[in-house]
């Protein structure tokens, strides 16, 4: 195993990521109706936020000159952190009209063990809702 020199970066976590969307506003709601907080920022741009993190939104036919080589609606694949338990995430995700894609299952998270739930955001991004801590994949 290669051995990385002591001059590296020493990075510390994920401030935000983009996703590229058909709709900005029904995707600012699909999330706001989660929980995040919708928020406008720079040219009125817009984020939605989850704690600490962000999620910035980029139309598909943006003009922001810095982005990935081939943005793509519905290319997204992430995991959000919760700590309600995930049988009462499912029951609010259902009360949404939200289809479950997979779960609960048990994966495995940057800092240990999770149970999680996968739906699909208006965009077919692949969602992962997860919390550490329960005890089994059924809650």
């Amino acid at each position: 195993m290669a051995r990385q020199s002591d001059d590296r970066p020493t990075l510390t976590g994920i401030d935000h990521f983009v996703l590229t969307v058909e709709d900005v506003e029904r995707t600012c709601e699909f999330y706001a109706d989660l929980g995040a907080e919708v928020r406008t920022f720079g040219d009125g741009r817009k984020a939605v936020r989850f704690g600490a993190q962000k999620i910035n939104l980029h139309p598909v036919d943006n003009d922001v000159a810095h982005v990935a080589a081939a943005p793509t609606p519905g290319a997204g694949d992430f995991c959000l952190l919760t700590e309600t338990p995930i049988p009462t995430v499912i029951e609010q995700l259902r009360d949404r009209g939200i289809d479950i894609v997979a779960g609960p299952v048990e994966r495995t998270g940057a800092v240990g063990t999770l149970t999680s739930v996968y739906v699909r955001d208006p965009d077919d991004n692949l969602v992962e809702f997860a919390r550490y801590g329960d005890e089994s994949p059924a809650g």
